[in-house]
């Protein structure tokens, strides 16, 4: 059964200050990461403060099926027993990724270098997206796709490559997730494994590849660029990850506590990696108070306490290479933006139309329904500010938790209350989303 067989609708309406402290799950992108590589790595790997969403719930289980050792110790705290760098096992069962992307990209480039064969597979809206950018290198390196849908789609049975062929691959577009699987392919094969990206995306897999020994170096290429270099067939040891908040989860109450007046709160162990914080950088354009202190790292990774108070905004201009370190906050973005006063303008988000969900026309939608005028041009998105939203409409989620969140988020200073169509998506990233906006002081019901 899928989440959308039993729809859980909500509305957020108008709510007093938000005030108070809270820490946001960990972060998805390291949390996925950290078990892939603690499964690849020889030793144990011992992991804090990871994200229980059902998204990285599913990397765990076939991190499982592909034979390594997965235990939950405590909460948030789980241990790895890796298999060692080409040493994944047959899958006896097809893989489920449920709604993770990520978790299914990953995976494929490290089953890639291993001569297995795997089935891939996911919920509805995970076979509805194409996978072939993630495929082509793969086959380049020696894996072959056996069967799948049409343009690379779920279910896919992916065969690993006996002798994987380190490669040179140039990204068609800045994606962390095709550099990550050519990356975790990379590793099994001998030589030098080599990505080049013309603007420079992610770099959470370089670090926690380091963090476990591998011999890995990015350089700059171009004005934007990087040029990664993987030495293969190194031998990684267990480590211990500390998980930072996620600042995708973190933007959902700071772009709330901005939108409602009189709101004052606080965020601990955000991650503050220049490549995860251009939502950070254009809201601070904007006008926002956002106060960071008590910085710290782990794994690489800096992390940071934030404040944030509720401020007047104003309309800005988005550049398009600030996309690829915000790609996951365009949504709520544009809800800030809604309650800015003047015009701000996005471009360059083709990467929004291949999510969970078509995300420009449904972060569009999103507006219209509540009042705000909004024009998708191209790959931009242009939203006109007023300083406040009527509110009143019902957001088709599209299966999509992000708009699910957004959408919440602008019930909270709308005039009228808005309604989600189904929050279940919610918990396939941000489990508690729901309770801490709650113990914050927003009004869901």
């Amino acid at each position: 059964m899928t989440h959308s067989d039993k729809p859980t609708p909500l509305k957020s309406r108008s709510s007093g200050p938000l005030t108070g402290k809270v820490r946001v799950p960990g972060d998805k992108s390291i949390s996925h990461r950290a078990l892939i590589l603690g499964a690849l790595a020889v030793g144990e790997t011992r992991i804090t403060g990871l994200l229980e969403g059902e998204d990285v719930l599913n990397t765990a289980k076939s991190m499982q099926a592909l034979g390594a050792k997965v235990e939950r110790t405590g909460d948030f705290a789980w241990t790895v027993q890796g298999v060692g760098v080409g040493g994944f096992a047959q899958p006896k069962a097809a893989l489920d990724f449920g709604n993770s992307g990520t978790g299914c990209r990953l995976v494929m480039g490290a089953v890639a270098g291993c001569p297995i064969s795997a089935v891939f597979d996911g919920d509805a809206s995970l076979r509805s997206r194409p996978m072939r950018r993630i495929l082509d290198p793969l086959e380049k390196m020696g894996a072959k796709v056996v069967s799948g849908g049409e343009g690379g789609r779920l279910p896919l049975t992916l065969q690993g490559a006996r002798d994987p062929l380190p490669i040179t691959y140039k990204t068609p577009v800045a994606s962390a997730q095709i550099k990550s699987a050519v990356l975790l392919a990379g590793l099994a094969a001998p030589g030098t494994t080599t990505v080049i990206e013309s603007e420079a995306s992610r770099d959470h897999t370089e670090l926690m590849l380091k963090h476990f020994g591998a011999d890995i170096t990015s350089v700059a290429e171009g004005a934007h660029g990087r040029r990664v270099m993987l030495v293969g067939q190194p031998e990684l040891h267990g480590a211990t990850v500390i998980v930072p908040a996620d600042p995708s989860s973190a933007a959902f109450p700071i772009v709330a506590a901005l939108i409602v007046e009189g709101s004052d709160i606080v965020l601990s162990d955000v991650m503050t990696n220049p490549l995860r914080t251009g939502l950070f950088t254009t809201l601070r354009e904007m006008g926002a108070s956002i106060e960071e202190s008590e910085v710290r790292g782990d794994a690489g990774e800096p992390m940071a306490r934030l404040r944030v108070r509720a401020s007047k905004l104003r309309g800005v201009e988005v550049p398009p290479e600030r996309a690829p370190s915000m790609i996951d906050e365009y949504l709520v973005l544009a809800v800030a933006a809604s309650f800015a006063e003047g015009t701000t303008i996005m471009r360059g988000l083709q990467e929004l139309r291949v999510k969970e969900s078509d995300r420009l026309e449904a972060t569009a939608d999103m507006l219209r329904v509540n009042g705000v005028k909004v024009t998708v041009s191209g790959d931009d998105l242009i939203v006109e500010g007023r300083g406040h939203v009527p509110g009143g409409g019902t957001v088709a989620t599209h299966m999509d938790h992000r708009i699910a969140m957004s959408a919440l988020v602008m019930g909270c200073a709308s005039d009228q209350p808005v309604t989600v169509d189904d929050t279940a998506f919610i918990a396939t990233s941000f489990p508690d989303f729901i309770p801490m906006m709650r113990s914050l002081g927003a009004e869901f019901s």
